[in-house]
């Protein structure tokens, strides 16, 4: 069990490398890079979903197209600055990695456990077809007195009772990352293709003072900052 702040995140991610490593910044002279992992569902859909590594977890020349990883680590938001201004990103954040030459045992692995607060009031939306929709945005702590903001999608039940929830409440949620595309269109009148990340939760509950944490990476112990 993990009883301490970072149990509060926690992912688990495998697939394929599908892009090069690209530098992204550097803190207190430690490098940080990114990469893009190919991870399928069980519907053979496919999500893209953005790793970011510190240059100390591995010699960057480990990080090769095509190859296939195992990452445990955290879900995190970034305010990244682009040519359109400051947009939110979101990319697993590793803590360690374990590369294979061949497909791992444990192929495709998409797990996301996050305890944190309803920050924006809840949508709940009903599609022609009569499916139920929530969407709620969780504000998850970590060290330093920072925060991680998190778009999650809700179905069915699950988003009838996100509907219902409050700003501020503590509730923890289990799922999976998704990526999807979509157009949007710039102000010159151009379109464009964006790419959108969230959290598609397959269980939510409220939070009860003291409760401990339920490890999703199978550790005894919580990973080091």
């Amino acid at each position: 069990m993990i009883n301490d702040t970072s149990g509060r995140n926690q992912a688990i991610v495998s697939g394929k490398i599908v892009d090069e490593l690209k530098f992204s910044h550097e803190i207190y002279g430690e490098g940080f890079y990114y990469f893009k992992l190919d991870v399928c569902r069980l519907s053979g859909a496919n999500d893209l979903i953005p790793v970011m590594v510190s240059e100390r977890l591995a010699d960057k020349e480990e990080y090769k197209t095509g190859r296939y990883v195992k990452i445990e680590g955290q879900f995190r938001s970034y305010n990244l600055t682009g040519p359109s201004g400051v947009h939110l990103q979101l990319m697993v954040f590793a803590r360690e990695i374990e590369f294979a030459d061949d497909e791992l045992p444990e192929k495709d692995i998409n797990t996301v456990l996050l305890d944190g607060f309803v920050c924006k009031p809840p949508v709940y939306r009903t599609t022609p077809f009569n499916r139920e929709i929530g969407d709620i945005l969780l504000a998850v702590n970590r060290a330093y007195n920072k925060s991680d903001y998190i778009p999650c999608i809700l179905w069915g039940r699950n988003a009838r009772f996100a509907g219902k929830l409050k700003v501020g409440e503590n509730v923890r949620v289990t799922g999976r990352i998704q990526s999807r595309t979509y157009q949007k269109k710039k102000d010159n009148g151009e379109t464009v293709e964006k790419t959108a990340y969230e959290l598609s939760v397959s269980r939510i509950e409220m939070v009860k003072p003291g409760e401990e944490y339920e490890d999703v990476t199978g550790r005894e112990d919580p990973p080091k900052e």
